[in-house]
């Protein structure tokens, strides 16, 4: 009797959870939930969907009730990133296939804490309201795809920025491409020079992978005018130099001689005015058409997994 009766209370408690189940009303008519993340297709279409680390090509707009734009409609790309609480909107992004359109709808608390650095809501909006995101899938690559792609549009401006300089300013290449003819001449450096006319001499051989564009490499550096004046070094400093290689955080110069390094290697850079700050002046030493050199090592760098 006893087992009977435990039996009906339980199948009791099991109708009474699915009813309220079944009662409970979405805040959000139209949408889905998953995690708290509430979302609506408009497009949805099949295939792959965005990976961790990889890169997507978006239009996004975000509003907080429909009345005040946050972010306005604009493309945009943004890398898919691990979610920072549950339900952001990176689960959002990785639910996206190539061409979708959707509609997510996310915790402005968290948002605003985790992506915005603020603990607290602005004075202007209350944890009531209703924070949209509307966001169209363009295109998604894996980062290093993207990193090459972006590096190889950087390195296509610089081969024609450099072409451009060389017809613009004749004299002015014909002088200095004779200055550093005579400077390698008179110095017996002989080397192939590259397509683009710069010249790289090792002088203590590294080992291993060279790095790849897109990602942060370490340098030492000294940089000198042909005549010898230094007019920058990290080694004085005693402060290694950090750029994301190909993405034109350089001189083109240095884009192109440091893929060609190996980790640990040191050796010479010999750099065109063209490939260097071209027409301009440069801090107090580097005037126009100035042809450079630059100690280099290459110290570390990083790697797509």
């Amino acid at each position: 009797m006893k087992k009977r009766l435990f039996v009906m209370a339980a199948m009791a408690m099991m109708m009474v959870g699915t009813m309220c189940a079944c009662t409970e009303k979405n805040p959000y008519p139209g949408y889905q939930n998953k995690n708290g993340l509430y979302y609506q297709f408009f497009t949805q279409n099949e295939g792959a969907t965005p990976q961790l680390g990889d890169v997507a090509d978006v239009n996004i707009c975000c509003m907080i009730n429909d009345t005040t734009p946050l972010i306005p409609n604009q493309k945009n790309l943004m890398q898919v990133m691990e979610s920072q609480f549950p339900g952001d909107i990176f689960e959002g992004l990785r639910m996206m296939h190539k061409g979708d359109s959707a509609s997510f709808i996310v915790n402005i608390d968290s948002t605003f804490k985790y992506f915005y650095g603020q603990p607290t809501l602005p004075a202007e909006f209350k944890s009531t309201d209703v924070m949209r995101f509307e966001i169209k899938m363009n295109e998604f690559f894996p980062e290093k795809v993207y990193a090459q792609n972006f590096a190889n549009d950087i390195k296509s401006r610089n081969d024609m920025r450099a072409a451009q300089l060389q017809n613009d300013y004749p004299e002015e290449t014909a002088k200095a491409a004779k200055e550093l003819a005579n400077f390698m001449a008179k110095n017996k450096i002989e080397v192939e020079p590259t397509a683009s006319g710069l010249c790289y001499v090792v002088t203590e051989p590294g080992n291993g992978e060279h790095p790849q564009v897109g990602k942060p490499v370490t340098m030492h550096y000294t940089g000198k005018l042909l005549n010898g004046t230094v007019f920058d070094s990290s080694v004085e400093r005693g402060q290694p130099f950090q750029f994301v290689l190909g993405v034109g955080q350089v001189i083109p110069g240095w884009d192109e001689g440091v893929q060609l390094m190996t980790k640990g290697e040191k050796g010479i850079l010999y750099i065109p005015y063209y490939l260097a700050y071209g027409e301009r002046q440069a801090g107090d030493k580097i005037v126009p058409f100035s042809n450079l050199m630059f100690e280099v090592e290459l110290i570390d760098f990083e790697t797509f997994e």
